[in-house]
């Protein structure tokens, strides 16, 4: 896929600050990383999203989850379609490990606890 720049990632036409790499998917540092420590886990083969093809999908989950493993608190988000904010249009895992008062707001927490949520 020409258009795709995980596409030319993988295919070792574009640079990438690699952090590891499996026969199956890759995880990089994105261009822009929101904390310290955030990483992209794709697939090698090109799906859209992450419900396109839901072998790939899981098995994508499967790398990050084996990449984070030891891991302290993280984000895990993934997007489908420009509304959700998916911006390359290859399945990407976003990996972003998380730090009290790191600074990364999300649109679903607002960093109280409510009674009854955890």
């Amino acid at each position: 896929m020409n258009d795709c720049p995980f596409c030319e990632i993988v295919a070792g036409r574009a640079p990438c600050t690699l952090v590891r790499e499996w026969d199956d998917a890759m995880a990089f540092v994105p261009l822009n990383p929101v904390t310290p420590g955030h990483v992209l886990v794709i697939p090698k083969v090109h799906v859209p999203d992450f419900t396109t093809a839901h072998y790939v999908s899981a098995m994508t989950m499967h790398r990050a989850a084996e990449l984070m493993q030891a891991s302290g608190p993280m984000n895990l988000i993934t997007s489908k379609g420009r509304e959700a904010t998916q911006s390359v249009f290859h399945l990407h895992l976003h990996l972003v490990p998380r730090a009290e008062g790191d600074g990364l707001a999300l649109p679903w927490y607002s960093g109280r606890r409510k009674a009854g949520h955890s």
